[in-house]
């Protein structure tokens, strides 16, 4: 069984309704080859394909969120905001009680997907007409921008 990393994100974001696209990649330092990168997908697509992949190989799926950003600045700000919010999970780690609550290491998000999912079940994988009508979704998202 492989490993599947998303983003914790509450379920009010703007980011669930943008498309999304699975990187996957080697689970260890052993294997070395390019990442394969898919989709875009919308959310629950890219969960549920990327559950189905990981569950039988031993890779490393990252599921995140696609940025339809149509110039130079949007980009920056995207990136200074990203640097931002990092440095403020940084200060957070950093200002952490050694031996505090360890709720901090839990991943709520993965633990609500599962629940959701029938408690640790992987979702069924979308078929072929389902992601399509997902990518002709997407391509109306990305036009109307």
């Amino acid at each position: 069984m492989g490993a599947l990393m998303t983003l914790d994100l509450p379920a009010d974001s703007p980011l669930l309704g943008l498309p999304w696209i699975i990187t996957f990649g080697p689970l260890g330092d052993l294997d070395e080859w390019e990442p394969v990168v898919c989709g875009p997908y919308e959310r629950p697509h890219a969960l549920a394909l990327a559950e189905a992949v990981v569950a039988e190989e031993q890779l490393m799926a990252v599921v995140e969120p696609l940025l339809p950003a149509l110039s130079a600045d949007e980009i920056r700000s995207e990136i200074a905001a990203g640097q931002v919010a990092a440095e403020d999970e940084a200060r957070q780690v950093e200002g952490a009680d050694l031996y505090g609550d360890f709720e901090d290491v839990i991943d709520e998000e993965l633990d609500a997907a599962a629940d959701e999912a029938g408690h640790g079940e992987p979702a069924e994988p979308p078929d072929e007409a389902e992601v399509r009508a997902g990518f002709t979704r997407i391509a109306a998202l990305l036009t109307a921008k």
